[in-house]
């Protein structure tokens, strides 16, 4: 079962509510219930923690964010801004709908702490980070002793799956944002003005909760194996890894111990008998990708009947299907496309001639579409569209009328192909316990995926190079939210060393401040914490 599926049970007398512009990011939530009456039963756990699980795609209590948890600038959940904040200044997309849809300063690499979706995006993880300190405050031993011991032990494994939901987020606050404010359940509420994290002091913060996470000899440990669409021990040993590849970035050196540890991560999600490669790479962003349990080792859970929503995968979905041009929605389960965003030519140029490709990856609809801009970026006839995402099930029927509900698409967040790319690259950085040829055969295999099976997609040892990586990571990755955080990392985002249209703001693309690596703290946070500042801006 879904665990978003739990939460209708507990919305009626539990209406989550926090202002964006709060001078206290970690004040407990007004409740339509006292939290007092909401922990006095332990079936309400589950549905609290299913709260914060569904905080990541959804706005509010009702049907496609109504009555919502957060006052936004934008009104939308949070997996849209996150979209937009890893996506919309890359050379993946190319939006459409650049004023309506606020994002002419993403798009063109030229935000301020004003932005809208920074803002948003910025608030939303830390209502998220309020949902988890605040379950947490209720799931100490003391507090749960009144339980019986098996419910007292059900609790404990939702407790370690909110300290991972916490350790998530603020993974993104420091991959976005490189600091935050310092909060967790032993934070007052009221009347407190909270420290800053520097990039390493959220760095380690997060290393430590998750080594805790994943240690069989840990109380919090958290489980091997657990239903879709919650954490278990391979993804926080993922999440790890993802961490130590960027380690260079957020704690500002370079240290290869960093690499060695991430290929250490890795292997233990690879060595898991349970994870393998799905054979047919579409049906990972299928409406039935829930059933990808092998692959997909964490998902933003969409579903058209008890989660509408209009970000995650149906953002994707409708997003990528054009509205004037001859796609046709029915085509991939659609009722109507969005046509709000397309592909920038020089992601769709790393699959080589779109036409000839045997790559399977190369998922993009080109009839009446130029491959790359002559002029504006909003022309929707140039960009091809993507067809990556689709609301169809594996039979190939329409699996929700999105017009109505949206789509039944979940939005992978950490796929196993990712981590098979993170132990390559982290060899190739320095990093130790895997060889050279042992990742060689880990790239190759999501190529002969790619391939379906083709030993043409292989590549050669001289091959095998970081540059390789990146763009292999382009391949395999587009649309899923993790392309900024890799240019970043690779040193490319901002800088001359890789030029792609629009960039900067002008067609033939240029440099940008080396400041836009990361995100402005909003202005009304600044204001409300002096020990948050933005040098950089």
């Amino acid at each position: 079962m879904r665990i978003l599926n739990i939460l209708s049970g507990l919305m009626v007398g539990f209406g989550l509510l926090l202002s964006s512009c709060t001078d206290d990011l970690d004040q407990m939530p007004v409740t339509e219930t006292t939290s007092q009456d909401v922990y006095s039963n332990p079936e309400n756990y589950k549905k609290v923690l299913a709260k914060i699980y569904a905080s990541y795609v959804l706005a509010g209590q009702g049907q496609g964010g109504d009555n919502g948890d957060l006052t936004t600038i934008n009104g939308q959940d949070f997996s849209r801004g996150y979209f937009n904040l890893q996506e919309a200044a890359t050379d993946e997309v190319a939006n459409t709908w650049l004023s309506g849809n606020n994002l002419i300063d993403l798009t063109y690499i030229n935000w301020s702490p004003k932005d809208s979706w920074v803002s948003d995006s910025y608030y939303w993880l830390f209502f998220n980070i309020t949902l988890c300190n605040e379950f947490l405050r209720h799931c100490s031993d003391v507090e749960i002793s009144k339980f019986s011991a098996p419910e007292q032990e059900e609790i404990k494994s939702f407790r370690s799956e909110a300290r991972f939901m916490r350790a998530f987020s603020y993974w993104m606050v420091l991959d976005l944002y490189r600091k935050g404010p310092k909060v967790d359940e032993n934070t007052p509420v009221t009347g407190f003005i909270p420290e800053a994290y520097d990039g390493p002091g959220l760095f380690d913060f997060i290393e430590s909760e998750l080594k805790e996470l994943v240690t069989e000899s840990s109380a919090s440990a958290l489980p091997d194996s657990n239903e879709y669409g919650r954490a278990s021990k391979p993804t926080a040993w993922a999440l790890l890894a993802r961490l130590y590849l960027n380690s260079a970035v957020y704690r500002g050196t370079v240290d290869t111990k960093y690499y060695t540890e991430c290929i250490t991560a890795c292997h233990k999600v690879i060595s898991n008998p349970s994870y393998y490669l799905e054979p047919d790479y579409a049906k990972l962003f299928n409406a039935d990708n829930h059933k990808r349990t092998h692959e997909i080792l964490f998902a933003m859970v969409c579903d058209a009947t008890t989660s509408v929503t209009w970000g995650g995968g149906t953002y994707l979905v409708c997003g990528s299907c054009g509205n004037s041009s001859t796609q046709h929605p029915a085509k991939y389960g659609l009722t109507n496309g969005w046509g709000m965003f397309r592909a920038r030519g020089e992601i769709t140029s790393k699959f080589g001639d779109i036409a000839t490709t045997g790559d399977s990856r190369a998922m993009f609809y080109t009839d009446g579409q130029e491959q790359f801009f002559t002029g504006a970026i909003d022309n929707q006839s140039e960009g091809y569209f993507f067809e990556k995402f689709t609301n169809l099930t594996d039979d190939g029927v329409a699996a929700s009328n999105s017009a109505a509900t949206g789509c039944s698409t979940d939005y992978p967040m950490i796929r196993l192909a990712d981590v098979y790319l993170m132990a390559a690259e982290a060899l190739l950085r320095g990093g130790a316990g895997i060889s050279r040829a042992e990742a060689l055969e880990l790239v190759n295999k999501v190529r002969l995926r790619a391939y379906n099976g083709d030993e043409s997609g292989k590549i050669s040892d001289g091959d095998f190079t970081l540059d390789f990586i990146l763009d292999e990571r382009g391949r395999e990755l587009y649309l899923e939210s993790i392309r900024r955080t890799d240019l970043v990392r690779f040193d490319k985002f901002t800088t001359d060393s890789y030029i792609w249209q629009w960039k900067g703001g002008v067609l033939d693309g240029r440099a940008v401040n080396a400041k836009y690596n990361i995100y402005p703290i909003p202005d009304t946070d600044l204001t409300a914490n002096p020990n948050l500042t933005n040098p950089l801006y």
